[in-house]
């Protein structure tokens, strides 16, 4: 049995891993250590950038070898426990697999915020929204962190869960692990402000570029999951195509839409981001107001929209 045999099965056992146990607390996640990569790599490649040209060549070199380890550091974990045993190499396959995929947390970890609104603690509820989003959570009603829920959960489904599973198919976990590397990027230093708009360029871009194909594939399914749960998969289907591009990601719009669509909510509007108000424009139409129950349903467009990425993924790979 070769590093690939039995890939579907690494893609089916690494899902049902992540919605049994998540993200757990005790486990140092491979994220952690990219991101302890990229800070030290930063700061390295800065003690010789002294130019925003240097800066940005810098930033280019910087997207390239930490996708570039995650990827070999994936393939030899891979490849020296398949040489050792072939059913160990599969576990250890499915154990990094896992590792890449979030649907458990980007389903749980909003609804931890909803019992604190549901329970009139608002303070703890925007203090719980503040470590899931980037904007400030310090004066947001009840309907405002509601649509903060639901926009966040619509936006992840693709980087949490559809584009790892999609990489997960098309390359196993060291592409898989690659793309996540590339998403901790974008994260990190891809940022249009003074400290990052050079350095950061390289990776902002590529983070675009894998997830081109995502998020319209998110969106797609999405629609489809609005029509298993008996949700206005036709407004989803409108509405995507109407508002897609509304967004100053050109592909965080494609889901967002979807999810706006099937659950009747308008997304986008005012927010504020370190003080800074950005109004972004709106996607969806204002069919009704944010209610504490969308986080829910929106968390289960999630988790169907991913099973059926799952279930495409097993049928293509057990196919050909």
């Amino acid at each position: 049995m070769n590093l690939y045999d039995l890939a579907w099965s690494t893609i089916l056992f690494a899902f049902f891993l992540d919605l049994i146990i998540g993200d757990p607390r005790w486990l140092t996640h491979p994220v952690v250590l990219i991101g302890k990569l990229i800070s030290f790599l930063e700061g390295l490649f800065r003690s010789f950038a002294k130019s925003n040209v240097l800066e940005f060549i810098g930033g280019v070199i910087l997207a390239i070898i930490v996708p570039a380890i995650a990827f070999i550091v994936t393939y030899r974990l891979m490849q020296i426990a398949n040489h050792l045993n072939p059913w160990l190499g599969w576990l250890v396959a499915v154990f990094l697999a896992y590792t890449t995929i979030a649907a458990r947390s980007l389903y749980v970890e909003p609804l931890k915020v909803t019992r604190f609104l549901s329970a009139g603690n608002l303070d703890r509820a925007r203090h719980e929204l503040s470590y899931l989003v980037g904007r400030d959570t310090s004066n947001l009603d009840e309907k405002e962190i509601t649509r903060a829920l639901v926009e966040t959960v619509a936006e992840n489904t693709s980087d949490g869960v559809i584009a790892p599973l999609f990489y997960l198919a098309i390359g196993g976990p060291p592409l898989a692990m690659a793309y996540k590397a590339i998403n901790t990027l974008d994260s990190m230093v891809g940022y249009k402000n003074e400290r990052y708009l050079y350095f950061g360029r390289a990776s902002a871009r590529l983070d675009d570029l894998v997830n081109y194909i995502p998020a319209r594939l998110s969106a797609l399914l999405l629609i489809m999951a609005a029509l298993m749960l008996r949700k206005d998969w036709k407004r989803a289907l409108k509405i995507t195509l109407r508002d897609r591009k509304n967004h100053q990601s050109p592909n965080s719009g494609h889901p967002e839409a979807a999810v706006a669509g099937a659950l009747g909510r308008r997304l986008g509007g005012l927010s504020y981001y370190g003080g800074v108000a950005s109004n972004k424009p709106f996607i969806g139409d204002d069919a009704g107001e944010f209610q504490v129950r969308d986080v829910r349903a929106a968390g289960r467009l999630m988790l169907t929209a991913s099973a059926l990425m799952v279930l495409i993924s097993i049928v293509v790979l057990s196919t050909f």
